[in-house]
């Protein structure tokens, strides 16, 4: 599969419609971590304009099956955690001898965690872009000012939610605050699984216009 740590800056809509298949299939990858959606964008080149592939973009991340929308899942973080492709070693904490201790790594996840050992997709996730991870860290500036309290709920709401549903809560983070971020997630772990996979497809096209924007060097 394409290596989208070494996918080319994107300037522009000719430049992505000149690129090689797998160029571009890179690029978008870091939009829509998923291998389907990226081959299928790719493919349907030349786009008139932007909207044009934007709407192209939203009917294939909608016509995915659920195993791909999972896959795109796997490369978003939690709301309030870092990026996992800009993420550092766990923090080391002396101890009580002097030495290091490990911070917590993928088994202390829960099951549902796509960063669990077992998790299904775990395995044959895509890599993750520095570009994609800095990408999140925006998108997620919103808890940059949350307050401790806020931030230990969105852990907890982080948690159950996917003990309720198996999988990371995704939510079009850009211009929201920490605060509508976990009334939101508090509003949708009411919903029925299948009530929950529409809102996550919803999000998930949101979150992939706003980042073919960027990828294009179209967004403000």
């Amino acid at each position: 599969m394409p290596n989208v740590n070494s996918a080319p800056p994107v300037s522009g809509l000719a430049a992505f419609n000149a690129l090689g298949a797998e160029e571009a299939e890179a690029g978008l990858l870091a939009c829509c971590a998923c291998r389907t959606f990226a081959r299928e964008v790719a493919a349907s080149r030349p786009y008139r304009d932007l909207d044009r592939l934007a709407e192209t973009a939203e009917a294939v991340v909608r016509g995915l099956d659920w195993s791909g929308v999972r896959e795109a899942l796997a490369a978003h973080p939690r709301i309030g955690e870092p990026p996992r492709a800009a993420e550092r070693p766990p923090a080391e904490e002396p101890s009580r001898e002097g030495g290091p201790v490990p911070g917590p790594g993928p088994a202390d996840r829960p099951e549902g965690h796509p960063e669990h050992p077992e998790h299904p997709e775990r395995q044959e996730r895509p890599e993750h872009s520095e570009r994609e991870a800095a990408w999140s860290r925006g998108e997620q500036a919103g808890v940059d000012t949350a307050g401790k309290d806020v931030l230990d709920r969105l852990a907890e709401g982080n948690r159950a939610y996917e003990r309720r549903f198996g999988h990371v809560y995704l939510i079009c983070a850009t211009g929201l605050s920490a605060e509508e971020m976990l009334a939101r997630l508090t509003e949708r772990l009411g919903n029925d699984e299948d009530t929950e996979r529409d809102v996550v497809r919803t999000e998930l096209a949101k979150i992939t216009r706003l980042r073919l924007a960027k990828l294009l060097g179209a967004a403000p």
